[in-house]
C-alpha cells in the first residue's frame, strides 16, 4: 500500500486548499481514510475521518470548515480546506486504516504534504 499527498502550498488567511491523497494498493471504498497534520514539536493529531460507508468525523477544530471525501472513479482521497486560519498551518498526512472502521486508524502512512496559511 502506497499512499502520496499532494496539493499543499501558501495561502492567505480566510483561503482555501483541496489535498488529494493518492492511493495504490487498496481500495479506498473498503477502507477506511483519514487526514492528519502535525505542527513541529507537537503530536500528529487527527484532523478528519471517513469510514468505509461514509461516515465522517472531524476535529472540533475543523468541523464546518473542512471536509472529507472520496474521489468518484478514483483512488484518491480528498481534504477541502475552506476559511483558513494561520494555526491551521501544519504538515498534513493520509492515512489509509486496517479495516472499515475509523477505530482502524492510523494505518498506513504516507509523506506529507505542507500547508502555509499566512498573510
Amino acid at each position: 500500500v502506497q499512499l502520496q499527498a499532494y496539493g499543499g502550498g501558501a495561502v492567505q488567511p480566510g483561503g482555501s486548499l483541496t489535498l488529494s491523497c493518492a492511493v495504490s494498493g487498496v481500495s479506498v471504498r473498503n477502507r477506511a481514510v483519514g487526514w492528519y497534520r502535525q505542527v513541529p514539536g507537537n503530536q500528529r493529531e487527527l484532523v478528519a475521518s471517513s469510514t468505509n460507508y461514509g461516515i465522517t468525523n472531524y476535529a472540533n477544530f475543523v468541523k464546518d470548515r473542512f471536509l472529507i471525501a472520496r474521489g468518484n472513479g478514483s483512488n484518491t482521497v480528498y481534504l477541502q480546506m475552506n476559511s483558513l486560519k494561520s494555526e491551521d498551518t501544519a504538515v498534513y498526512y493520509c492515512n489509509v486504516g486496517q479495516d472499515g472502521s475509523r477505530y482502524s486508524l492510523p494505518g498506513v502512512w504516507g509523506k506529507g504534504t505542507l500547508v502555509t496559511v499566512s498573510s
